[in-house]
């Protein structure tokens, strides 16, 4: 490994004047705390879209019951993987203090930013001693992706986390970035018994949170030890704390961890859309990769460089198996080559080649920050924005709040899919999940039950049947269908209207 210059070496021909430095280091700074407060912003508004329904009934189950919650979405006795440590925390919160599930998800959002920034800061000074290492990579995270827009849970593009920054998966993401940081340190030191069997701990921890995040955070540590090399008293420290991680999962009461493994081939349809476009999505981390290049010429065993050929195999095994959610490992070949575009800015070398490195990155990541300038709407509003952002804008979902005057907790109601993901957020059941659920048994016959409920050619006896069988109280759906059995409550957005069953 190479040695960072000293702060007390003479200036040289390597080394920027003190104005030049100080500049350097601002700029970055300045940019990453306006990421930050742009992610704060966005906390108040919390907008709607994607998971964010199922973490709130999430939260809707364990509030009203902590030892027995639930299906979080039907009314049914299944466990959930949903059921995690973190969400039980949320639950406890919404328990004892009453507030909205909303309000919890938001302190869950603050919770989940603040270790995500903090542990990015710490792992990346494991890496790069230069102060503007940080920040710079913070920035590369978020905005070192591709000119077409791309969302979902356990990608830290600026966009996706906008919509996710509540959910488990940036509160594991966070933790994984403080793990890797105590893990590296702990490879580098003597660290104690202590400190091996905690990270054990953080390592299960992080896997009941957000699994797909804990395939991440495996692959990022077994980088880490193969390129620490560790001495063979080391060994058995790792061994106990791999051991102690693998215990606590499989003692997690509220879900098998284990049968997770075998349920892949119900998620396999979701997760193609991760490998479409990839070139249009990905394509400015390729000037990590090429980082990743120079850093392997000066040390074959940078652990950057493996976390990257680590988390690239799986992704392609997925590809190429037909595994897609083995997609979700992505993360494990994206973060690695963001970073090191981030870290060779700052590297040891001749100062041209520095600035000339940094002003190819600062344009990759401004056509980074360009293809996401729609975010900004979460916190002005659509109407705020000039014409040629509010083009790139993503209009939230709306949400079901105009039901609750009349349905209650726990009501079972009759909706599509795309409500479905919704209605239970606020408390009631659905007929079918609105996500697709490794533990339900019976919800392909739910979801055929709701296809046969609003199909044009079914009968009102039949109709009347299936609300009969799943104990529906209340439907929602267009209008024209009340009639027999339904009675018109209210109108919502789009025209969805509320029906209450009449028996």
């Amino acid at each position: 490994m190479h040695a960072a210059p000293s702060d007390t070496e003479p200036l040289s021909r390597t080394t920027p004047p003190a104005g030049a430095a100080r500049t350097g280091r601002i700029l970055p700074h300045a940019a990453a705390a306006l990421v930050v407060v742009l992610l704060l912003l966005v906390i108040v508004r919390l907008p709607w879209a994607g998971d964010l329904g199922m973490h709130a009934a999430t939260v809707q189950r364990l509030r009203h019951s902590l030892l027995h919650p639930g299906n979080p979405l039907v009314d049914a006795d299944t466990p959930s993987p949903y059921y995690s440590p973190w969400m039980l925390v949320l639950g406890v919160i919404a328990k004892l203090t009453g507030l909205s599930v909303f309000v919890v998800l938001r302190i869950a959002a603050l919770a989940g930013l603040t270790l995500l920034v903090t542990g990015v800061w710490r792992y990346v000074r494991t890496l790069s001693p230069h102060r503007a290492a940080p920040a710079l990579a913070l920035l590369s995270l978020v905005f070192l992706w591709g000119p077409l827009l791309f969302n979902w849970s356990g990608f830290l593009g600026l966009n996706s986390l906008a919509l996710t920054v509540s959910y488990p998966s940036v509160f594991a993401l966070g933790l994984t970035f403080h793990f890797w940081a105590w893990l590296t340190r702990a490879t580098r030191e003597e660290a104690t018994w202590g400190r091996w069997l905690g990270l054990g701990v953080l390592w299960a921890l992080i896997l009941l949170c957000h699994q797909f995040t804990g395939v991440v955070a495996s692959l990022g540590a077994l980088a880490t030890v193969i390129a620490a090399r560790p001495a063979r008293p080391v060994l058995p420290r790792l061994a106990a704390s791999s051991a102690l991680g693998m215990l606590l999962l499989w003692l997690w009461p509220y879900y098998d961890f284990f049968s997770l493994f075998s349920a892949g081939a119900d998620l396999e349809a979701i997760h193609r859309p991760l490998y479409e476009h990839l070139a249009a999505r990905f394509g400015l981390v390729l000037l990590g990769v090429a980082a990743l290049v120079l850093r392997v010429r000066r040390d074959r065993w940078d652990p950057l460089a493996l976390f990257f050929v680590l988390g690239a195999l799986v992704f392609a095994a997925g590809g190429l198996t037909g595994h897609y959610s083995w997609g979700r490992a992505l993360p494990a070949a994206l973060i690695p080559a963001q970073l090191a575009a981030a870290l060779e800015a700052v590297s040891p070398g001749r100062r041209a080649v520095r600035a000339g490195w940094a002003c190819v990155l600062g344009a990759a990541l401004a056509v980074g920050a360009w293809t996401q300038a729609g975010t900004l709407g979460y916190v002005t509003g659509k109407s705020a924005l000039p014409s040629v952002v509010a083009a790139k804008y993503h209009t939230p979902w709306v949400g079901y709040h105009w039901i609750t005057p009349w349905v209650k907790y726990g009501d079972v109601v009759m909706a599509r899919r795309f409500p479905a993901r919704q209605i239970p957020a606020y408390g009631p059941y659905t007929v079918a999940p609105g996500y697709p659920d490794v533990f339900l048994r019976d919800a392909a016959r739910r979801e055929a039950a709701v296809e046969r409920y609003f199909a044009a050619g079914t009968s009102g006896s039949g109709r009347a049947g299936i609300l009969r069988e799943y104990d529906v109280k209340w439907v929602v759906g267009p209008e024209g269908m009340a009639g027999p059995g339904l009675r018109k409550v209210t109108v919502g957005p789009e025209g969805q209207v509320l029906y209450r069953v009449v028996r």
